[in-house]
């Protein structure tokens, strides 16, 4: 799996919309949606937000594997 595919994984796997992700941590809905299709990569301190707001670690979000 790539990590657009693992963003998104997580945000279903709650069952949560892109518009409650925004309203629950203050990142838009359209960068959300940009990362999940990977047209561009978040940064490490969207990454640490979301990792937390989903209860993951930074490997889970992103689907690293050791």
């Amino acid at each position: 799996m790539d990590y657009g595919e693992e963003l998104k994984y997580h945000r279903l796997k709650l069952n949560k919309s892109l518009r409650q992700v925004e309203n629950e941590t203050g990142i838009s809905n359209e960068n959300l949606s940009r990362w999940e299709r990977n047209l561009v990569s978040p940064s490490i301190e969207n990454c640490v937000k979301l990792a937390d707001y989903y209860g993951v670690t930074l490997d889970d979000l992103i689907g690293r594997k050791l």
